[in-house]
């Protein structure tokens, strides 16, 4: 039976409106079907039930299944790295321990496109020959097709119960001869302009790739579970003619937009031998500042919550939910700290805020004028919902004002109190 569920659709617009705004959902009446799923307002981020609630919800197992004697392996980008550290101290059974010497496990966070980690498939499961040298390490040193390194990792994969493969970028470099893909960059000292070309990988071209992964491991490994994952560190540089910011959301969007429609065409798999872990979600949406100072990497912290998150969801006997999401409510206390503890080296911070407030309030009465000749040109009907709408916006400033102004009397309480 389908359901009207009443949406404030100004509830739901996210860090931009109020502190306060978003505590209820209640307002204009639209048809939303069986399901529906709000996005967090401030107040859920509080919840003792957030992860599950609002960032695993859809992607869980019935029950945790991983146990210290399954035989995992992990690689592609740096959740891969990460997560092997991580249950590898917590003694699980992971392929980087039993053979360390094999590619996967010395590249562990080396192999960032979905054509590189398909190519280990390939080249370990059904022996696809390569000519070009295209596989390079941190250092642009060369691996080469050595084929007791092939069979060695044949055997890591054939007897693999559970695979985490974690995607990290969408732009690529390859031999336009052959169309094999590097993986990483060119080395510097073997470049040819006339063969080795650079393109961004389309979403079909990722999601084939996905494909041809799962059927692969179907396919020689049938009662193998597989988890996807996608790493949350940006791009370090593009060489698209664009910045950096935008390429990056591009490169991660087709990743995340390919992985999706992947998991929706297996469906009758998903959360039960084909899993998604929304490490990057937990990285990008669950703190207001994740980064160390390269702004690219998360904090120890961060990461913290991640693992603990992964524990609940998929390792026997070790964290719960109960205490993944106390561990997310201490980390982002912690987050919000460190934001108000940093103090920029810049003199005039007095004098850039009061420019930003004079910013502010000169935006607030240009939107305010703009309203004001809409309403003059609107039929009587739609004057008055443009009021209503108005109205819920000045009780809103006005709730959110008299919050700053408590903020403000507590902080200087507290400035006031003896050391």
């Amino acid at each position: 039976m389908a359901h009207l569920h009443d949406v404030d659709s100004e509830a739901q617009e996210g860090p931009g409106q109020p502190a306060d705004a978003g505590t209820s959902r209640k307002g204009q009446t639209f048809y939303r079907g069986d399901v529906v799923n709000y996005w967090p307002v401030r107040a859920d981020y509080s919840s003792s039930t957030f992860l599950q609630d609002n960032v695993l919800k859809g992607w869980e197992p019935a029950a945790p299944f991983l146990t210290k004697g399954t035989k995992i392996t992990a690689f592609g980008s740096c959740f891969a790295a990460n997560i092997t550290r991580h249950l590898s101290a917590l003694g699980y059974d992971l392929a980087s321990n039993r053979e360390p010497e094999i590619y996967i496990s010395r590249l562990t966070d080396g192999l960032v496109n979905i054509a590189s980690i398909l190519g280990q498939f390939e080249w370990a499961l059904e022996n696809k020959q390569y000519t070009e040298a295209l596989w390079h390490g941190f250092k642009a040193e060369r691996y080469g097709y050595d084929e007791n390194i092939r069979l060695r990792t044949r055997d890591v994969f054939l007897a693999t119960e559970f695979f985490i493969v974690t995607l990290g970028l969408s732009e690529i470099w390859y031999d336009e001869k052959t169309g094999g893909t590097f993986w990483r960059a060119v080395p510097e000292a073997h470049f040819d302009a006339a063969r080795h070309k650079f393109r961004v990988l389309s979403v079909e071209e990722t999601k084939s790739g996905l494909e041809k992964i799962y059927q692969l491991i179907r396919r020689h490994v049938p009662d193998a579970k597989v988890l996807f994952t996608v790493s949350p560190i940006p791009l370090a540089a593009t060489f698209r003619p664009v910045s950096c910011l935008t390429a990056n959301t591009v490169s991660k969007a087709i990743i995340r937009a390919a992985l999706d429609e992947f998991l929706r065409d297996h469906a009758a798999d998903l959360n039960s031998r084909l899993f998604y872990f929304p490490s990057m979600e937990i990285v990008q949406l669950c703190f207001t500042d994740p980064w160390i100072d390269d702004i690219r990497h998360p904090k120890s912290y961060v990461l913290d919550t991640i693992m603990k998150t992964f524990e609940a969801s998929y390792c026997v006997g070790e964290g719960t939910i109960d205490d993944a999401n106390a561990m997310l409510q201490m980390f982002r206390a912690r987050n919000l700290r460190d934001i108000a503890e940093s103090k920029p080296p810049d003199a005039n911070q007095a004098a850039l805020l009061k420019a930003a407030r004079a910013a502010r309030d000169a935006g607030i009465a240009a939107r305010e004028q703009a309203k004001a000749r809409e309403r003059e040109r609107q039929t009587p009907a739609a004057a008055e919902a443009t009021n209503a709408q108005d109205t819920r916006e000045e009780r809103r400033a006005a709730q959110h004002a008299q919050r700053q102004k408590e903020k403000e009397a507590r902080r200087s309480a507290r400035s006031a109190e003896p050391q």
